[in-house]
């Protein structure tokens, strides 16, 4: 076994490569995809995953691309643990689940990525969901929603019906069948926390609707959030869970279950006629948790039809999307109907007002509403085809900035403008669904559960043609094509419909038509894991470059997204730079094997262009670069916007990995991406039993790996680990087909123990590389710091000995030291710092502090610990015991350091008893609360070499009034 190996290592068999993308299979050529998709990155993924569209109205048709577009954008792998994502916003916002998920369009995005061929991005979401992260705990909070714990209830959320939805596309049932009671849970869930049994309906929060400032909560105490309500979202996402979760259950076999939630439904259904439709203004509505039913239409009481929940003698509603003072509008529709004296109130004060704007996520709803009363419900005469065909136009007419496409968050109903729309952040927003509007509603492809496909389309009679080529539909190619004369597409006059390249049906008019498919085939997907991916951007791996332009990071080529914007941007580029070469390298912290290496170059045509050539190099042992053997590079020269692959054949085992580009015109060049694709071998699984590692530097700690695998199998298992550390293997147990080892993992005496570095296990067979990742972490301990430099328990006036700084312009508060308290007291703002008569420590100082009391003035009632070297010179983690919130300010002679904070700010309760420390050691302030006899870490500030050597640890006390008492502070050193 090898332990700690860098550098370059054979593997006994070299593994097949994996596909880029998957593989179309047999198909048409109707239509001219490259003039489609004009001039979008990396054309290749839109051939080997969209549906290719043709129709007449080149508003819609143009919308449709862009948005496969935005949601290609929105694709985030997160790392081995969670895989992919599809995100909301492009940029992070602070109230998401981990790695930016929020669930409140999760069951838009189901339901617009379900006609994607690679099926490992949606596999990868809806786990993230059930089981992974977006699952797991989450605080309830004001502002996370108080009434849920974990991710996946944070808002309403139809996550089974959109599963199964998705499923009637792919025809793979058994990964849902074996998702059944994750399913179930998230379905249950909500009953636990939302359900009133004496109305046998469903509550909500109209915020947690993801619909703040409506008409309803205009009427409550609390506009922002709104009066919790019985609503027509909720009750109608749960009637479709329930609806899918029967279904699902009789697939599995188990038709007991299938019995009781189809109940629980009809027992909804009821409930909600009784409770929410409002007979005399033929709509359903909010009714406040009281029971009272509010008089304004809003644009969800369509969400019934959505499910299929509303009955066929309710049709007189539809009559609202048409009416001028109801919900039609140019930019249209709107969420409140403009009769309610509530239309758009404030709605031009800022966001996020849902009482008139035109809002994406509402029409996408309403119109997959619309196309299921038209498709799925008896004729009627309020609503047409041609109104949803009007209204489709109307909602891609509205997706325009400036002529050219564009979605942001909500649109002015009747002006051509988005009203929401912030800068770096709102672009490209994926909060919606359109291309599956155009798929299932205008073309009328209908998705079903058994081996057929209903093809009932949408479009006026006045079209002539149509088309719609390569749908991965239950793992065939469909293709249809309306050519009323034959002169359009060359096909033949008529409807005409082909399954795997091979026409299915003729016809000569269009119509409702159910066409028998082939049985469902599940194409195999290997996984692929990208090594190199940090979504948080922080720990590792870490990127770092030669050179990097001030409005990009290094780290944004490894981010896990992979887009071409300006704003917000995920790139890292080059402009600017005086060097004619540079570099970006990415740090993994502990090695990897290599072999499939992916770099996607940005290329805005302008001042970044592709490079003319570039290296792909790894670092030795000694620290030197050296040009990586054995490449195979598709294509041979650097290309612009489309992945440019990189084999390695043998595989190399390396930690540090780095691409030098090159332009002899001395030009930027850029990275969107930067990926190291691994394949694991599925019949094996590598883990640490540990879920992080405390250590330290100068330490030898423990660590146990297990490994499964079949026992005749060949794999070899090694821990690789940060550069200077070492580690033997002591013991292996046997239990069947798993092994666990234990290992003596030695940190090096000069190692950074906060630096977060991670240990990892590899196994190795002919069949794949899996791999697991420990994190390590420091764990304060006084004990490690032996030396005490400094005591004061203040059972003595020593005053007189300490410096005392004012790094703010404010006067000292009253000090006064005895009978075992330090006691600063004011009347208005006080600040100082008590520097101690010792210098820190070069290989570590911890500064403790035991206060007694706090002062209870606002806002100031702080606690300063660090280091000092004067009024204009501190490295200070603080404590703010009126927020309580903590963080850090960095100052040298008088210039504030925002990079050395490390992040504002952490949330913390400080309670009698509890001792804070900060620890200076390795270029960082790392601050700490003992609680319980616990040391907890915090926060972190990376110092670096701001803070020079030979400050005086320091203890500083800010009040507004009253008094702030310490029992004692302590400094002690390596």
């Amino acid at each position: 076994m090898a332990f700690a190996q860098v550098g370059i290592l054979a593997i006994t068999a070299v593994m097949a490569a994996v596909p880029v993308y998957p593989p179309v299979g047999p198909t048409t050529a109707i239509l001219d995809h490259a003039a489609l998709l004009g001039s979008v990155p990396e054309p290749e993924w839109y051939e080997a995953n969209i549906p290719f569209v043709d129709v007449p109205d080149t508003t819609i048709r143009d919308t449709y691309y862009y948005r496969w577009r935005t949601f290609k954008e929105a694709l985030k792998y997160t790392g081995p643990q969670d895989g992919w994502i599809v995100s909301e916003f492009l940029g992070p916002v602070g109230y998401s689940a981990p790695s930016g998920g929020i669930d409140a369009a999760a069951g838009h995005h189901l339901y617009e990525g379900r006609w994607l061929r690679d099926r490992r991005y949606l596999d990868d979401y809806l786990d993230y969901w059930l089981t992974g992260s977006g699952a797991g705990p989450k605080p309830a909070t004001d502002a996370l929603n108080d009434n849920a714990t974990d991710w996946a209830h944070q808002y309403s959320f139809w996550a089974v019906d959109a599963a199964v939805a998705r499923a009637s596309v792919t025809g793979d049932w058994r990964f849902l069948t074996d998702r059944l009671p994750a399913l179930s849970r998230q379905y249950e869930g909500w009953k636990a926390t939302n359900f009133d049994t004496a109305r046998g309906l469903y509550w909500q929060t109209p915020v947690w609707d993801a619909m703040e400032f409506t008409a309803g909560s205009y009427q409550s105490d609390d506009p922002y959030h709104g009066g919790d309500g019985f609503r027509p979202t909720i009750n109608a996402y749960q009637y479709g869970d329930a609806r899918a979760l029967a279904l699902l259950s009789r697939r599995a076999g188990d038709n007991a279950a299938a019995t009781r939630y189809d109940t629980e439904a009809a027992q909804l259904q009821k409930a909600s006629e009784t409770v929410l439709w409002d007979r005399s203004a033929s709509f359903y509505k909010h009714v406040t948790k009281e029971g009272q039913r509010i008089a304004d239409r809003e644009l969800i009481g369509y969400l019934p039809w959505y499910f299929h929940m509303a009955p066929a003698q309710n049709s007189a509603a539809w009559a609202q999307l048409k009416d001028p003072q109801g919900f039609a509008a140019a930019y249209g529709p709107t969420t409140t109907e403009r009769r309610s004296p509530w239309f758009m109130h404030d709605a031009l004060a800022g966001c996020c007002r849902w009482d008139g704007p035109s809002w994406p996520f509402a029409t996408s709803q309403t119109l997959t509403a619309l196309a299921n009363q038209l498709l799925d419900y008896p004729a009627q005469s309020t609503i047409g085809v041609g109104d949803y065909v009007t209204l489709l136009h109307n909602y891609a007419a509205t997706q325009r900035k400036n002529g050219v496409p564009y979605v942001a968050e909500a649109h002015h109903p009747d002006e051509d403008r988005w009203i929401y729309d912030g800068a770096g952040h709102s672009e490209d927003y994926n909060h919606s669904t359109y291309t599956d509007l155009v798929l299932s509603g205008l073309l009328g492809i209908r998705p079903q559960p058994d081996d057929t496909v209903r093809i009932a389309p949408l479009v006026p009679a006045s079209w002539s043609h149509f088309a719609v080529e390569n749908v991965a539909y239950h793992g065939h190619n469909l293709s249809v094509v309306w050519d009323r004369d034959g002169t359009t597409y060359g096909r033949g006059a008529g409807l005409r419909v082909w399954i795997d390249g091979v026409q299915r049906l003729q016809r000569a008019t269009l119509g409702d038509v159910t066409l028998a498919v082939p049985a469902a085939v599940v194409p195999a997907q290997p996984e692929v894991i990208d090594d190199a991916a940090n979504v948080s951007e922080t720990g590792y791996p870490a990127a770092n470059a030669s050179y990097t332009w001030h409005g990009d990071t290094a780290t944004n080529a490894i981010d896990g997204q992979d887009f071409h914007l300006d704003i917000p941007s995920t790139r890292w580029t080059t402009y600017g730079s005086p060097n004619r070469t540079d570099w970006l390298a990415v740090d993994l912290g502990a090695a990897t094997v290599v072999d499939d290496v992916r770099l996607d170059f940005y290329d805005d045509g302008g001042g970044v262009r592709v490079p003319d050539s570039y290296a792909l190099q790894y670092q030795d042992t000694a620290g030197t670069w050296r040009d990586i053997p054995g490449q195979t590079r598709t294509p041979t020269a650097p290309a612009a916007r489309r992945i440019n692959r990189i084999l390695i054949s043998p595989p190399i085992t390396t930690d540090r990995l780095r691409v030098v580009a090159s332009r002899t015109d001395g030009g930027a060049t850029g990275l969107t991406a930067l990926q190291l694709i691994r394949r694991p071998d599925p019949g094996v699984s590598v883990a640490f039993t540990e879920s992080s590692l405390p250590i330290d530097a100068g330490r030898t700690v423990t660590v146990h790996t297990r490994v499964t695998a079949p026992v005749a199998a060949d794999v070899r298992t090694s821990l690789e680990l940060p550069r200077g550390w070492t580690a033997r293997a002591v013991a292996t147990r046997r239990f069947g087909p798993a092994a666990t080892t234990t290992w003596q993992v030695t940190v090096p005496a000069g190692a950074d123990p906060a630096a977060g570095l991670p240990i990892r296990a590899i196994t190795r067979s002919s069949t794949g590389v899996n791999s697991a990742l420990l994190p390590t972490r420091y764990q304060f301990d006084p004990a490690d710091y032996p030396t005490i430099a400094w005591d004061d328990d203040f059972t003595t006036d020593r005053l007189a000995a300490y410096r005392v700084d004012h790094p703010a312009a404010e006067p000292s508060p009253r000090l006064t030291a005895g009978t075992g308290l330090l006691t600063a007291a004011a009347d208005a703002r006080a600040f100082a710092v008590l520097a101690a008569p010792v210098t820190a420590a070069p290989a570590g100082t911890a500064i403790i502090v035991e206060p007694s009391r706090f002062a209870g003035s606002s806002p100031e009632d702080s606690l300063f610990l660090g280091l000092s070297a004067g009024d204009s010179s501190n490295a200070l983690a603080w404590y703010n015991n009126h927020f309580a919130s903590s963080g850090a300010d960095v100052r040298v002679n008088g210039t504030a350091y925002p990079d050395a904070t490390g992040g504002c700010c952490a949330a913390v309760r400080w309670t009698p008893g509890d001792r804070f420390a900060v620890v200076s050691r390795a270029g960082k302030l790392t601050t700490w609360l003992e609680h319980d006899a616990q040391w907890t870490l915090i926060h972190t500030a990376p110092t670096g070499t701001v803070v020079p050597a030979g400050w005086s640890p320091a203890v500083g006390l800010r009040l507004d009034a009253g008094s702030i008492a310490l029992d004692r502070v302590t400094v002690r050193t390596r």
